[in-house]
């Protein structure tokens, strides 16, 4: 087991230093205003505690922003017995929302990297997913903040990222296409130069139905 030398945190979403963070009463609060603005009375019985209720599931929803995803990476093992082939974590489950309309997409993640020396529990590797799903950014974005923060945290041959998700703006839209789905992609290292493992990946991660 070793720790990575330096520090391999990507820089975290911070507020402007001018700015602070709203209280949670000022986040029912605005709660309370949207409902008014829809055309609702946020006094009466059945929205009472919708404030409290919307509040609680943005927390969980947007939890990755108290999360670091590279500490996530941080306990790597060096003792693989001179395994040198890809690890490949697929079909992982992610649930995000976009920053454009705050709207839900959900999809499947595969991960793959080739190690040099370094390789890391398979969960961890979920976790960065998550983490990063669980904030506000278009699945472009996502893809690639997934694939720099494993680049930088294991320093593997290279890491190959795709994602495959529906995007519910898709439904809401005049466009009226609920089942489209989205593909991204990001390479680096091996993947990104090497067309045999770019290829052996996606061969992969297209094998039985994924």
């Amino acid at each position: 087991m070793s720790q990575p030398p330096g520090s391999i945190s990507p820089a975290k979403p911070q507020l402007p230093a001018a700015k602070r963070k709203p209280s949670r009463e000022e986040a029912e609060a605005a709660v309370r205003t949207l409902l008014a603005w829809m055309g609702d009375d946020p006094a009466r019985p059945g929205l009472a505690n919708t404030p409290r209720r919307v509040v609680d599931a943005y927390r969980e929803l947007f939890s990755g922003y108290d999360a670091d995803p590279a500490a996530e990476l941080a306990r790597t093992f060096e003792d693989v017995s001179g395994y040198s082939d890809m690890v490949l974590l697929r079909d992982v489950r992610l649930e995000s929302h976009c920053e454009h309309h705050i709207a839900p997409f959900s999809g499947v993640a595969h991960v793959a990297y080739l190690p040099d020396r370094r390789v890391v529990g398979l969960s961890r590797l979920a976790r960065v997913v998550d983490i990063f799903a669980r904030r506000l950014q278009v699945q472009e974005s996502l893809t690639a903040e997934i694939g720099e923060t494993i680049q930088q945290a294991l320093s593997p041959r290279g890491v190959a990222v795709v994602i495959r998700a529906t995007h519910r703006c898709m439904a809401l839209h005049d466009v009226r296409q609920p089942a489209a789905t989205m593909e991204t992609a990001h390479f680096t290292g091996v993947f990104r130069d090497d067309p045999h493992w770019r290829q052996r990946f996606l061969d992969s991660v297209r094998t039985q139905g994924a």
